[in-house]
């Protein structure tokens, strides 16, 4: 066996050891699926796409009605947008932390993308970063250039910084992704720490397609009372989170609609969730959430009413200063 072949094997049983036997062969019978059986991953109207080729459409759509410039500049128009949060179980050394959020990158779409977010991240001060997943866009093929877009990007980034897959991410991707500096959560935590003080984020794998996450096994791994981040690439699991005790969910997969018509209304809802979880802040039980609507695009390189967005969340407590 070359030394290649093995470092390839030894990295698929680190994997399998990570994510759990179970969920290992769920992955990656559902990888198979779809590329070899061309399963689609949407639900509803997005089931047609198995015959019929959308984002074809799409493009010959806009480029009919001569609106394909526009669009695309939209595309590339990413935002910095805030947020404020308020965790009252938030310690003190972490008053003003600022976790920068990138999601739905789709690195392999448009990498002309690339620039523009990195030349925005180095005008973004922030103490950690995440990508809550999809980095690549197309499912077929070697994901080379997703790969090497993903590193420029990341090396952007501040060294704290943690990634999730989503359900455009193959797990042989992982290895590659960590060599570069970016650890990838498998239903698995990680302790932020500011001298005695710490902070905990949780990620799971993809719950949208590949439904290979364990939230209980993520939520069991941090205090009890300690404050908690859940990192999920699609908001879906809202309910179970919000159940467990998290504090703060963050997420994408929505992509805000991408195409959506005045007023940023979607014209497809990507995942089955209220409307008021598709994007922006939202609620549940004692839980706050966010849903980007993603820095990237899908598909097609064009956005419509709904701008893409790196996310800077500052944590707050709420207790006056002493």
């Amino acid at each position: 066996m070359s030394p290649l072949s093995e470092k390839l094997d030894s990295d698929l049983l680190s994997l399998r050891r990570r994510l759990g036997d179970r969920l290992y062969t769920k992955r990656l019978k559902r990888q198979t699926d779809k590329t070899i059986r061309f399963l689609h991953q949407g639900k509803g109207v997005f089931r047609l796409e198995r015959l019929i080729p959308f984002d074809s459409l799409l493009d010959g759509f806009f480029k009919t009605f001569g609106i394909c410039d526009i669009m695309h500049r939209a595309f590339l128009d990413v935002r910095v947008v805030r947020q404020d949060w308020v965790i009252p179980s938030l310690p003190d050394a972490f008053e003003g932390f600022r976790l920068l959020q990138l999601t739905d990158l789709h690195c392999d779409l448009d990498p002309v993308l690339t620039a523009v977010v990195t030349d925005l991240i180095r005008l973004c001060p922030h103490d950690a970063a995440v990508i809550t997943g999809d980095f690549r866009n197309g499912m077929g093929g070697n994901h080379d250039v997703c790969i090497r877009e993903t590193r420029h990007i990341v090396e952007t980034l501040t060294p704290q910084r943690w990634g999730i897959l989503g359900n455009h991410d193959f797990i042989e991707m992982v290895p590659e992704l960590e060599s570069m500096g970016l650890p990838i959560l498998l239903n698995e935590v990680t302790e932020v720490r500011r001298g005695s003080a710490s902070i905990w984020i949780g990620g799971i794998d993809d719950p949208h397609f590949y439904q290979t996450h364990d939230l209980a096994e993520v939520r069991s791994r941090i205090p009890r009372e300690a404050c908690s981040i859940l990192l999920s690439h699609s908001p879906e699991t809202y309910t179970e989170a919000a159940r467990l005790g998290f504090h703060l969910h963050l997420s994408g997969h929505t992509h805000g609609g991408q195409i959506c018509l005045p007023g940023g209304r979607p014209v497809v809802v990507p995942c089955r969730v209220p409307r008021q979880f598709m994007v922006g802040r939202w609620s549940h039980g004692g839980m706050q959430g966010y849903t980007s609507p993603g820095t990237g695009g899908c598909g097609v390189a064009a956005r419509w009413n709904c701008p893409p967005e790196i996310t800077v969340h500052t944590l707050r407590s709420g207790r006056q200063p002493s």
